[in-house]
């Protein structure tokens, strides 16, 4: 059997000719077949690499010569950007790419050439998201008041404006230095005006022409490089987002992609923004890379304004933009180790959700605060809205107040509803998220008693899109206005209902049994829970509160789950994730380490709560029949974020655990590799509230859950009958049967009401849930709504002799 060597591998001929290009037949004198070149991308796949150039290799069979090799873009020479480097691979940055199809062409004599098709677009994207939202409000180097015609600008951090449309602003770079300072703080040295660098703090600017700063501080990297702790920050815009790069950087040597300074260690830690929210305003990142724990080890700190959950909901686009950010990265710095996710609530969200709609983006996460998705993160936010507003109703009210309870007693039956530690639970959600997804300009209705839930509504009108309200839809006055909610923000993935404005949306309450679990214990009585059910109503497509249940779009479930927007427990078993669980799950229960305050509050926001963690693991464990890529720290004290301590022992665990993996080399799926790599500390354990230094692990989780600030409450859905994973969006129906109510009774009026509330009949969560399907992620939505498939990415043919 004849042989033809591929790299560094000897394959059969009929082997070799499926890899990559064609073969061509033996020579005259029937010897071995012609040697290939071969041509690839490096820093994205071929037809998804962006701002007008591409890290190229082409690969050198065994007896061609690098030096005879030709490079070509279309008619253009590039060959001067290719060398041999210092790994021993052909490689070059080809800059200069037109927007759409380029051919890259590699020739050498004595071997068949190879052409690659590469397909770039715009710096500004996008790629696989969808048309863009508009309007989009360019940052400024200063920021700019609102008037009643025009929004408020924020300050990019940058010293030019806006190029674009598409807000693309200059690169610019700057460099500072770690002092010796003791007591110093860790933040940001050029925030936005009006805000002033910090007296103290850590990192100041570093001027590379002047003396050497007597306080500058060295450092000595996880792979034993000893440099000055000077880091360089690159900002930037990707696809309309600001960017900031932070790595330890020698101004004295070049950088660039193949030739990278020793200070990096090829290790990325991206950092994830909080909240979620959808303005259409360019903002710089919400977090700071000042993280000494990183960049002093030789870690590269990234972020970017559209990978923070408060500035950009929409998933796929934030997915996206992570993608490019790597491309950015390894054409101007280099190869990629590995890249470690982190961040809380928000973060935790585009952690995950990143991990189920396009894994490897991300090769390890340590969620904090932890949510899978927002599609059913916001099943709870509906459902606390409509039960805080429930509450206050008329008919409510007037059993609470013929029965003679106490507010303790009342807002006992309302904890029991809500699956909650207590009823203000419901009092966070409603008053951070309920207006989140409304549309157009409202008028906020928040809990202002947290003891009676009363709601005080706003006297100004706001918009979710921070645009004047001159421009905002209005149902009436406004009908083609912008719509400013979170599906809206979207509406390139889910696209709209036929023949209107409104995008197709997963809100769905049909069915569900408010306070079913409640009933069957006694916590409320029959009545008060008919009447729950016939008063708790729903919301129309503007989010507006009606007296009929949301109804979800089939269309947009389907998206949901196919897109691995509702996060696939299949898809997050090929990322190694820490799960770091706080305790926030009242705003009144004081914490274990400070009273309430002046308010009669703990300072907290009520809505962290401890079994999404749970609900997390449940997902993971459905799918795989395992949680072995899951585990799950929690503490006892401080609220809902780690502390630094717990922070560096996540992330040391995590390098740990994905050193291993990109060392794993055996067989095996990468779920396998994931599970078998994952290091001895890598384990459930917790900090009990009692351990007031937060020092000693718990590894004992029957101890750890009979801690109050350990132990996991659930959720209205759960409440509901709904199930811990709580991915079941929109669920289906049985036909409405009295007895499954037991030991409970209701009287024949009380069935006639409850058949009246579900004519359809009620949930049957023993069932999946409408619409629902394994992720067939990565998607593309480039040509519209729904989404396809992403195929193989594309490889190199033989060049035309």
């Amino acid at each position: 059997m004849r042989l033809i060597q591929y790299g560094s591998r000897l394959l059969p001929v009929a082997a070799a000719c499926m890899v990559l290009v064609a073969c061509g037949g033996d020579d005259d004198n029937g010897g071995t077949p012609n040697a290939a070149l071969d041509v690839k991308t490096l820093s994205n796949r071929a037809d998804m690499v962006s701002g007008g150039d591409a890290l190229v290799e082409v690969t050198v069979p065994a007896g061609v010569a690098a030096s005879g090799i030709r490079v070509s873009v279309g008619s253009r020479d590039v060959t001067s950007a290719f060398a041999v480097r210092a790994d021993g691979r052909f490689t070059g940055l080809v800059t200069g790419l037109a927007n759409g199809e380029n051919t890259v062409t590699a020739t050498a004599p004595g071997a068949r050439g190879a052409s690659l098709k590469v397909t770039n677009f715009p710096i500004g994207g996008p790629i696989i998201s969808g048309p863009q939202v508009t309007p989009w409000i360019c940052a400024t180097p200063t920021p700019q008041a609102a008037t009643a015609t025009t929004a408020a600008t924020n300050g990019s951090g940058l010293t030019t404006a806006a190029t674009d449309a598409q807000c693309n602003i200059a690169t610019e770079y700057k460099l500072y230095y770690k002092t010796t300072t003791a007591g110093c703080v860790n933040a940001l040295p050029d925030p936005t005006p009006p805000a002033t660098p910090p007296a103290n703090g850590c990192f100041k600017p570093y001027d590379p022409a002047a003396a050497r700063p007597a306080d500058l501080a060295n450092t000595t990297t996880d792979a034993g490089v000893q440099v000055p702790y000077i880091v360089r920050v690159e900002r930037g815009t990707i696809n309309r987002g600001i960017y900031d790069i932070a790595v330890l950087f020698d101004p004295a040597r070049p950088w660039t992609g193949t030739a990278p300074q020793q200070a990096w260690n090829g290790k990325v830690l991206y950092m994830f923004g909080s909240s979620t929210g959808q303005p259409r305003r360019q903002f710089r990142p919400q977090g700071s890379w000042t993280d000494d724990k990183s960049l002093s080890r030789g870690f590269m700190v990234v972020m970017n304004s559209l990978t923070d959950s408060q500035y950009n909901s929409n998933r796929v686009q934030m997915s996206e933009t992570v993608m490019m950010m790597k491309e950015r990265i390894t054409e101007n710095y280099g190869p990629i180790r590995y890249t470690m996710g982190a961040g809380c609530s928000g973060g935790s969200i585009n952690q995950l959700t990143a991990s189920s709609i396009n894994p490897g983006l991300l090769d390890g996460i340590q969620p904090a605060c932890t949510y899978p998705d927002s599609e059913s993160t916001g099943i709870e936010v509906q459902d606390c809205a409509l039960l805080v507003e429930a509450y206050q109703k008329p008919e409510w009210l007037a059993l609470m107040s013929s029965s003679n309870y106490t507010q303790e007693q009342i807002n006992a039956k309302k904890a029991a509803i809500n699956g909650h530690v207590d009823q203000t639970g419901c009092h966070g959600w409603n008053n951070l998220f309920a207006n989140n997804p409304r549309p157009g300009n409202f008028f906020a209705r928040t809990v202002t008693d947290n003891a009676t839930g009363a709601i005080t509504q706003a006297a100004t009108a706001t918009n979710n899109c921070q645009l004047p309200a001159s421009q905002i839809y209005d149902p009436v006055s406004n009908p083609n206005g912008i719509r400013c909610g979170a599906q809206d923000n979207a509406v390139a993935i889910w696209g709209r209902v036929p023949g209107t404005v409104f995008a197709r949306s997963t809100l769905d309450n049909v069915g569900v049994q408010y306070g079913l679990r409640a009933f069957i214990s006694g916590a409320i009585t029959a009545e008060e829970f008919v009447t729950l059910n016939e008063r708790i109503g729903g919301t129309n497509r503007d989010l507006q509160y009606v007296p009929t249940r949301s109804t979800a779009d089939p269309e947009a479930l389907a998206i949901a789950y196919r897109a691995g927007i509702v996060t696939s427990g299949k898809q997050l078993a090929k990322t190694a994730i820490i799960d770091l669980r706080g305790w926030d799950d009242s705003l009144i229960v004081p914490l274990p380490d400070r009273a309430l305050n002046a308010t009669g509050t703990n300072g907290l926001t009520g809505i962290h709560h401890v079994w999404r963690s749970f609900q997390l693991r449940d997902r993971i464990q459905q799918a795989n029949g395992n949680f072995d890529n899951h585990v799950m720290w929690r503490f006892g004290r401080n609220g809902y974020a780690p502390s630094p301590e717990i922070a560096l022992d996540s992330f040391l665990t995590m390098d740990k655990w994905l050193t291993a993996l990109k060392a794993d080399n055996a067989a095996g799926t990468i779920e396998q590799k994931v599970a078998r790599t994952k290091p001895a500390e890598a384990r459930d354990f917790c900090y009990l509230s009692t351990d007031t230094t937060q020092t000693t692990k718990v590894f004992d989780k029957a101890r750890c859950d009979a801690d109050s600030f350990l132990r996991p409450a659930s959720s209205p859905r759960q409440a509901a009958g709904g199930p811990l994973s709580e991915n079941i969006l929109k669920c289906q129906l049985k036909p409405f049967n009295a007895a499954e109510y037991a030991p409970r009774t209701l009287t024949p009026e009380q069935q006639s009401r409850l058949q009246a509330v579900f004519p359809g009949g009620v949930c049957d969560w023993s069932k999946p849930g409408v619409g629902q399907q394994d992720a067939v992620s990565p998607l593309t939505f480039a040509a519209g709504p729904g989404g396809t498939p992403i195929p193989a990415a594309p490889t190199a043919t033989a060049a035309a002799q």
